[in-house]
């Protein structure tokens, strides 16, 4: 996505952007019809105020008619009732239309994100795909709702006018028409500067957006190491760059306007110059004239709006064009046109064939021409130096990255042959870092089985020695936890996630270094819990411990993507091998 952010052709965006959005417009075709019958009643109301306004001056004013006038009088505040009636129900209907609009895009956005693979973020900053997600999506909100609307009215307008203006006076209008291209001629040639510009404010907006997500998500190490006021520099420096591109899409947008302004009030002052001296000649009556200038004047200012309307559909393009970067990337791990069901009852099984793997982007292989298997209830480890491949055995199993050569299987099942969701739900994992969310509790337990009853999320608390401090907190499982449970401790927040794997009760168990990051007690209280999760379940463990796994069935020693030894910890020791010696040097290192 970086690279598409620098490509030039993006910088210059086409109204074609937009086709792609049509679909939400669709679905609410009923509320646009009646804005629309809404619009045509409100313009048709507006037109018909300078024929009021004619025989308000010809025969009411002219005529000496007091009664008359009044009766003309009445006529305009009955139109002009109508009028707000009308506008009002338009203003309401577009409003609501696209607000509806923005919420369908954001979600279908946000769950296209969602489905794309974990290569996809990394790539990507978070800070910009959110501002996608928000300032984007509104200015599409904008695009299908008011602005939509006033681009339709002002052109309605633009051409009930003209048309009553030469029913009015051909020879006044011959100069208002002709002076159209010198207003419309600016809007076009300047309009690929526009979308330029307003693409790159939206860009350096979004790059304002991901160092400010990155900054706060960082807060104590940024004041742990006491960068806060560089830190704050280095922001006011990016939110200043995001303000002169802002700047340059609006100079941009008011020279528009401006010069469009010029043009259209010239050209009704020399309307009105014009036919003041054919109204002092006697060949045009003054109401006539009145009614032929407010008609230019709506014809000009309608057509004046059409520049502002064209620079904010100018923005929109450019906003469509990063949206739809997202929504054509296709996720790379999708279900196959016709998956294969995973076998019933599952059995737990794990098996990697001859697995080759390598990161996008990086130089080397992860993983070479791996191969090993996890029986049913069988505990296997596997340790190995950093770099070894390790975690990436456990990325595989999930599958939130594919092999380039070999299979992944689960229960006899390749992982290509079957849908993601239902692959990753035969897996639990509880993460060296678990993932805790800001909300209550009980639904961090439940996040994987969102429907269970309280009475299970406890007993899965129980189990994973979590229920203790639970009830101590103010609400119990109800209490808010904060933003990634910074309220909690690191043992707290991983007995979460060791209840959450509980309670979701898969047949497969990945532990990522699960006790790698706490402190001895803490440790003792997390191990006694997964101990009690592992019994009778197959499990993986990723382990830089070797003490957290000296009990498993078998371990596997890995080095350069490679399994260079197997056995138990008592066999392993004995061989005198890698092993070995990353086991005497780690409790010598304890014992010390």
């Amino acid at each position: 996505m970086a690279e598409a952010d620098k490509n030039p052709a993006r910088t210059r965006p086409d109204f074609s952007t937009l086709r792609s959005f049509w679909p939400y417009a669709a679905r609410q075709k009923g509320r646009i019809a009646l804005a629309l019958l809404a619009l045509l009643i409100a313009s048709g109301a507006t037109l018909t105020l300078p024929l009021a306004v004619r025989r308000v001056i010809d025969v009411g004013f002219s005529g000496g008619e007091q009664q008359l006038a009044n009766s003309y009088f009445m006529l305009l505040i009955g139109v002009v009732a109508v009028l707000a009636l009308a506008s009002s129900a338009r203003f309401y209907l577009v409003m609501t239309v696209g607000e509806r609009i923005v919420s369908d895009l954001r979600s279908d956005v946000f769950r296209h994100l969602t489905r794309l693979e974990p290569a996809f973020f990394d790539s990507s900053r978070a800070g910009d795909l959110v501002s996608r997600l928000t300032a984007d999506t509104t200015q599409i909100k904008s695009t299908f709702g008011s602005t939509a609307s006033i681009a339709l009215r002002n052109a309605i307008m633009t051409i009930g006018a003209l048309g009553l203006m030469i029913a009015t006076s051909p020879q006044l209008s011959a100069i208002v028409i002709g002076a159209i291209p010198l207003i419309v001629v600016p809007l076009v040639l300047s309009g690929r500067s526009v979308r330029r510009r307003a693409r790159a404010a939206q860009d350096r907006l979004a790059d304002a957006s991901a160092f400010a997500a990155e900054a706060v998500g960082a807060i104590r190490t940024m004041q742990s190491f006491g960068a806060s006021r560089e830190t704050a520099e280095r922001f006011a420096s990016v939110s200043d760059e995001a303000y002169g591109a802002s700047r340059a899409a609006t100079a941009s947008r008011a020279l528009l306007s401006g010069v469009a302004i010029f043009l259209v009030s010239a050209s009704v002052v020399w309307v009105l110059w014009t036919g003041a001296t054919e109204v002092f000649e006697g060949r045009m009556s003054g109401g006539r004239l009145s009614q032929f200038i407010l008609y230019a004047v709506l014809a000009s200012s309608s057509l004046g709006q059409l520049s502002e309307v064209y620079s904010e559909i100018s923005a929109a393009a450019g906003a469509a064009g990063r949206l739809g970067e997202i929504l054509a990337t296709p996720p790379a791990i999708a279900a196959p046109p016709h998956p294969r069901p995973m076998p019933e009852p599952p059995r737990g099984e794990l098996a990697f064939e001859a697995v080759s793997f390598a990161y996008p982007g990086r130089t080397g292989s992860a993983l070479s021409s791996l191969s090993f298997a996890v029986r049913p209830g069988e505990r296997v480890a596997i340790v190995g130096p950093s770099g070894a491949g390790k975690s990436t055995v456990l990325q595989l199993a999930l599958r939130f990255y594919d092999p380039q050569a070999g299979r992944v299987l689960v229960d006899g099942v390749a992982g290509p042959e079957v849908d993601p969701e239902a692959w990753r739900a035969r897996f639990a994992l509880v993460p060296q870092e678990p993932t805790v969310f800001g909300v209550s509790v009980r639904d961090n337990i439940a996040y994987g089985r969102p429907g269970a009853s309280l009475a299970e999320v406890e007993e899965a608390a129980r189990l994973a020695a979590a229920e203790g401090f639970i009830k101590a907190l103010p609400q119990g499982y109800d209490t808010i936890v904060g933003e990634r449970g910074v309220t909690l401790s690191g043992g707290q927040r991983q007995r979460l996630a060791i209840a959450r794997a509980v309670l979701k009760d898969a047949p497969i168990l990945l532990l990522d270094e699960a006790t790698s990051a706490l402190d001895s007690e803490s440790e003792r209280a997390v191990q006694d819990a997964l101990d009690r999760l592992m019994r009778g379940r197959t499990t993986l463990v990723v382990a830089h411990r070797l003490a957290t796994i000296l009990s498993a069935d078998r371990i596997l020693v890995m080095e350069d993507g490679r399994v260079v030894e197997e056995g138990t910890h008592a066999e392993l020791k004995a061989k005198g091998g890698l092993y070995a010696r990353l086991a005497a040097l780690q409790f010598a290192l304890e014992a010390a």
